[in-house]
């Protein structure tokens, strides 16, 4: 197949950026592929793009010059905010090449992209026809004017019917895919499926057995990392953090003045693996809808069971007593019964528990599986172009 991949990267590389690449990769292996990416800059320049983000001309033009030169088979669509804009899509609808989106985030439904705002799960977006809570209160960084832009771009292309061109939505789970059918996208469930990430097994090169927690990821207050720690400094129980972002001052303040916190910043790859190889479980406390946190799959990979907060998918991904517990991530008192609960389960019980995570790896989320099931969609969508033709 020949395979052109849409992408709208952030000023800062996050996890839907390293998503795509490993997808692209992976393509590439059995088939052709092209990139065609934008990306979000500061200043003037960022200015003039957030201005067009409802009818970005400039880009669509572009883009469509590209895919008359490649002649792709099928096109899949990752994010599109802020440089690039919807108004792509009614221009690859004109040139009959089918289309496939991958839902990384809740930006369709809401400007916040994650229902989340001021320290709560924010949903009011998701029963209204035009966002008007979010742009109240400032869901997207805290700016009335960022929000209503963003809102008002989808709004205009819910309008114009823009999203009921892309011929299959791929949601990241059945939570995600509830979600958009109980709220005012007006697109046919029937359009939707489901299809998980995966992560790339990196093998430890040294188990360091320490059996602490391991916290992986970003440093924001939707990851509920403060929370987490503010409950943690009344336990004994080892913790190590590894990852970057806006609360890393708060969180390195606290892992100096507790000597069983361990902040180790950003790290590669290979040393996570190594740490997370020989941990106790793997500790996921956010405080909003995760799409899907790829330190979950790391973990499952590793054999090693995950602790996490009873919220949105981590629901689905976490099963009690099978694959690790679930905690309510406000309530620190329950976090600390947690951990107690969890070191009283006997050794062998465990073992059983990190067999049940490796299974559920190859089963879910192992690159081959999640690959064909990609694989498979292409194939379908396309198909189903051929005989309209």
């Amino acid at each position: 197949m020949r395979i052109l991949i849409i992408h709208n990267e952030y000023q800062h590389i996050g996890g839907e950026d390293f998503v795509v690449k490993q997808e692209i990769e992976a393509l590439l292996q059995k088939h052709e592929v092209e990139l065609f990416t934008v990306k979000n800059v500061k200043g003037l320049a960022g200015y003039l793009q957030y201005l067009s983000y409802p009818l970005n001309w400039k880009e669509a033009n572009r883009l469509e010059t590209r895919i008359k030169h490649f002649r792709p088979d099928i096109i899949h669509i990752h994010n599109m905010h802020y440089a690039l804009g919807p108004l792509f899509i009614l221009h690859i609808k004109k040139l009959g090449i089918p289309m496939v989106m991958t839902l990384h985030n809740f930006r369709l439904l809401c400007p916040s992209a994650t229902l989340f705002h001021d320290g709560n799960l924010f949903l009011d977006s998701i029963t209204q026809k035009f966002p008007w809570q979010a742009v109240r209160k400032k869901a997207l960084e805290n700016s009335y004017i960022k929000t209503f832009w963003t809102a008002f771009t989808y709004w205009i292309h819910r309008k114009r019917g823009t999203f009921k061109k892309i011929d299959r939505f791929i949601a990241l789970s059945e939570f995600a895919k509830n979600l958009f059918h109980r709220s005012t996208f007006e697109v046919p469930i029937k359009n939707f499926v489901v299809k998980p990430n995966f992560v790339k097994e990196v093998a430890p090169t040294e188990i360091i057995q320490s059996q602490a927690f391991v916290y992986v990821g970003r440093l924001s207050e939707e990851k509920g990392i403060l929370p987490l720690l503010h409950a943690w400094t009344a336990s004994n129980h080892e913790l190590k953090i590894f990852g970057t972002g806006p609360l890393q001052e708060e969180v390195e303040k606290i892992a100096n003045s507790h000597p069983n916190i361990h902040y180790f910043g950003f790290q590669d790859k290979q040393m996570i693996s190594n740490h997370m190889a020989g941990a106790s479980a793997v500790i996921v406390p956010s405080v909003c809808y995760e799409s899907m946190p790829l330190a979950v799959l790391e973990a499952y990979a590793l054999g090693v069971p995950v602790l996490a907060s009873n919220i949105g998918i981590l629901n689905e991904m976490v099963v009690p007593l099978y694959t690790g517990m679930l905690f309510d991530p406000h309530n620190h008192p329950q976090i600390i019964q947690t951990l107690a609960e969890w070191q009283a389960i006997p050794v062998d019980k465990k073992e059983i528990m990190k067999m049940n995570c490796r299974d559920t790896f190859l089963k879910h989320y192992e690159q081959t599986l999640v690959m064909n099931q990609l694989e498979h969609i292409y194939q379908e969508v396309i198909k189903e172009q051929r005989t309209k033709i």
